[in-house]
């Protein structure tokens, strides 16, 4: 099974650790796109000081530096070497905001030196990698939030409390759905000289030797097997997640998947830009998730949210509300109709004040905790592994019925940089 809720253990301070009414000081590893949103919830809460920041992009970090003394006042140390900031002692709480396949060894590192860690999604980029990062938070009782941020949002609390009322009847299947339009195909472009003041090799890390492409750099490293698994880890372990607690369950009795570049057959990207994935439950229902880049014409008018399927009617929600269409047979509605019930505070806001708030009375249990976060990353594996062998395949939460499949377990770091051993 995945992540089941562990009993807290027994508390050791650390060097550098907050009481109630002290300043968190806060370092950020990774400082484009979501790693610097991350690090701007955090510096919006009152007590937090931004101490350090990390990035092989020299122009990038130069950039955030400014940004941070701009806000704060106070200029931040800068390096280019991660491990540098993890070395220090002044820092109670590390934001990793690096692409997927950095993901394990920064937490991990940081979960070593006594930090607690705030980790964007998905939490692993192979299914061992999150349960070795289960088991660092564990061995160093370190106060874990994963960036699944609609986990504090209120609105997909209060659908998941209708959902589980039984109002809709039985629930046959939940539809999981990301249709993104704005999510362009990416061209084939030539490999290139690396630029100015990037660290490149510090940035493949543990991922295979490669010549430098623009197309695996930054925002679009996404859609390459070495370092993420496309829309599937990308959205789904947000959506999905939400599948999983809206219908209280952990593994499925088996996963098939199909799909392709279909729409965009001769593009650089690697990872398919349609996908679905049906995910069979004991309990007698499945998962269907269904997602497409460069569309946004997804299920009920919507270009990504989550429909729970019942007798009753069907439960539909997204980042701008949730909603019950009643179901009618013979024009008789089974159900009151629910009208849209907007969307409310701010999420990402939210999950940094349930993080800090877990961390000052030393309550692991924070919103998207690390074993939340690592059952979703693992449960988007399994319909990427499935893609990949072309298989049905059964899962009993360590691995596969098939030998191919077992092989996407673990991913092959490249030297000198080691797959943690916890």
């Amino acid at each position: 099974m995945f992540g089941a809720s562990m009993a807290l253990g027994p508390y050791v301070m650390h060097a550098g650790e907050v009481g109630a009414n002290d300043k968190i000081r806060v370092g950020l590893i990774g400082c484009n796109g979501m790693g610097f949103a991350d690090l701007s919830a955090f510096l919006g809460v009152p007590e937090v000081t931004c101490v350090a920041l990390a990035d092989i992009d020299q122009n990038v970090l130069n950039s955030k530096v400014a940004a941070v003394e701009k806000k704060t006042g106070k200029k931040p140390d800068a390096y280019k070497d991660w491990r540098k900031l993890i070395d220090r002692k002044d820092i109670d709480v590390v934001i990793v905001g690096t692409p997927d396949h950095w993901h394990c060894l920064q937490m991990v590192a940081a979960c070593e030196s006594g930090k607690d860690v705030y980790c964007e999604k998905p939490l692993g980029n192979s299914i061992e990698e999150c349960n070795i990062m289960v088991r660092a938070a564990e061995k160093y009782n370190r106060v874990v939030q994963v960036g699944q941020w609609q986990r504090s949002d209120p609105h997909w609390q209060e659908a998941v409390d209708f959902i589980r009322s039984g109002k809709l009847g039985k629930i046959r299947t939940v539809r999981v759905f990301s249709y993104q339009g704005w999510c362009p195909s990416i061209p084939v472009r030539p490999d290139e000289a690396v630029p100015t003041g990037v660290d490149y090799d510090m940035w493949l890390g543990p991922a295979p030797k490669r010549p430098f492409n623009r197309n695996r750099f930054h925002f679009t490293f996404r859609w390459f097997w070495d370092y993420a698994g496309g829309l599937m880890t990308d959205w789904g372990v947000h959506l999905l997640d939400y599948a999983l607690f809206g219908m209280n369950v952990t593994a499925p009795a088996s996963i098939m998947a199909s799909g392709g570049k279909f729409g965009y057959p001769d593009d650089a990207c690697e990872t398919p830009d349609l996908l679905q994935t049906i995910y069979t439950f004991k309990e007698g229902f499945t998962v269907l998730w269904d997602h497409a880049i460069g569309i946004d014409d997804g299920a009920y008018g919507r270009n990504h949210g989550l429909g729970f399927v019942g007798e009753n009617g069907t439960l539909v929600i997204d980042r701008n509300g949730w909603e019950v269409i009643p179901e009618k047979v013979n024009g008789k509605a089974r159900m009151e109709a629910t009208p849209l019930q907007k969307q409310h505070g701010s999420g990402l806001g939210l999950h940094v004040k349930n993080h800090l708030d877990c961390i000052k009375s030393r309550n692991r249990n924070t919103n998207a905790s690390i074993e939340i976060g690592a059952h979703i990353a693992k449960f988007s594996q399994l319909g990427n592994i499935a893609y990949r062998t072309g298989k049905k395949l059964t899962w009993n939460g360590k691995s596969f019925n098939d030998p191919e499949a077992d092989k996407y377990l673990v991913k092959e770091y490249r030297a000198p940089w080691k797959l943690p051993k916890i």
